[in-house]
Order: structure tokens, then sequence, then C-alpha cells
């Protein structure tokens, strides 16, 4: 079992909740984007500011197209904040960004023990009607 700092709050996975991975890696959720920015622009307006490790633009996943937002990893926590300061409610590709710090989510998945599935009768006729209840 690994030690675990006073004060500091754990999600399910065993992660920090304050928006850090392990070695303090920062996720940037960067909003409000031109659907014509490529990742490699993205990229280009964050890297004076640090070492950028990925940039993802999230897409339709029928027609491909930009969703206008995306996200930005950054190992260095400081190099991260210095980005959102810098950038947060500027203008870049005639647009202004709305950054702030990802907190998780993750991809979306089944919920366990099949959470979908609610309501319905069950299949039998029950209730209500002239003969007053349970029908055979």
């Amino acid at each position: 079992m690994a030690f675990i700092a006073a004060g500091t709050l754990q999600s399910h996975t065993g992660r920090p909740r304050d928006g850090t991975e392990q070695g303090g890696r920062v996720q940037i959720h960067v909003g409000n984007l031109d659907r014509a920015v490529t990742e490699a622009e993205l990229r280009q307006a964050f890297e004076p500011f640090g070492e950028v490790s990925a940039v993802r633009l999230v897409t339709d996943r029928y027609s491909g197209v930009s969703r206008g937002f995306g996200f930005i990893d950054m190992p260095d926590r400081d190099q991260a904040e210095a980005a959102m300061e810098s950038l947060n409610l500027k203008e870049f590709a005639g647009r202004t960004l709305d950054l702030s710090e990802s907190h998780g989510g993750g991809k979306r998945g089944k919920k366990p023990f099949g959470g979908a599935r609610r309501g319905g009768s069950g299949g039998k006729k029950k209730g209500g009607g002239r003969t007053g209840g349970f029908r055979r």
C-alpha cells in the first residue's frame, strides 16, 4: 500500500484529485476553438511556455470535423499555469480561448451493472383496469 501525504485527496483510481497526474502532469481543457485550428497550431501556441507532451482535438465521430475544443498535456505544473494565465481569454485564430484545468473524466464507458436499463413494467400485466389487479 502506498503512503499518502496528509491533506492529499485521492480519487478512486489512486491519483491526486487536484488535476495532476503522476509526476505533476497537467491536462488543460481548451475551449472555444475555431474548427479549422490544427493540433500543430495549438501546440505552437503553448510551446513558448514549456514542454507540451500531447495535444488532442476532439472531433465528431461521424464527420471527423473538430468539435471546437481539445486538450493540452504539459508535464510541468508551473509551465502549465503560466500558459493558462497568459492565453486564457486571449484571441486565437479569431476566437477567444477558454482555458481551464481538466480534472479527469477520461473516456466515457459503459456504466457498471448496465446502468442504462431503467423503468418498464417487467413484462407482466399488472394493476389498473376493471379486474382490479393482477390478471392471469
